[in-house]
């Protein structure tokens, strides 16, 4: 659980100078949402199903991250946020790699807990 702890509190620190060094306002919806869709495709799909279960290959994941992430970006298109931009690439970026990190550290952490 030290390492669950570490990993989501050093996140939080280092998201919060990401966010300080691009100038995003992290606390609206819009970027909530992204935020969120990003870390949770990161968490799932490359966390778990590549590095831990190796139930899908990087390359295949990869493009399912950029196909969940192109048609996130089309709704916003559609709806007229801008909000392709290279400060909230990078941001999704780093989104996607806490996410996955913490993907596999939580579930590292559930298996060495339920093999005790």
């Amino acid at each position: 659980m030290k390492l669950v702890s570490l990993v989501m509190i050093a996140g939080l620190i280092l998201l919060y100078f990401v966010d300080a060094a691009l100038k995003i306002q992290l606390m609206n919806w819009e970027m909530l949402i992204h935020s969120a869709l990003r870390f949770f495709t990161g968490f799932i799909l490359l966390g778990i199903g590549v590095f831990y279960a190796h139930k899908l290959r990087l390359k295949s994941a990869v493009y399912l991250v950029l196909a969940l992430i192109l048609a996130d970006d089309i709704m916003d298109y559609y709806r007229h946020v801008n909000s392709f931009n290279f400060e909230v690439l990078l941001h999704s970026i780093y989104m996607l790699l806490w996410g996955s990190l913490m993907g596999y550290v939580v579930m590292k952490y559930s298996k060495d807990k339920a093999g005790n």
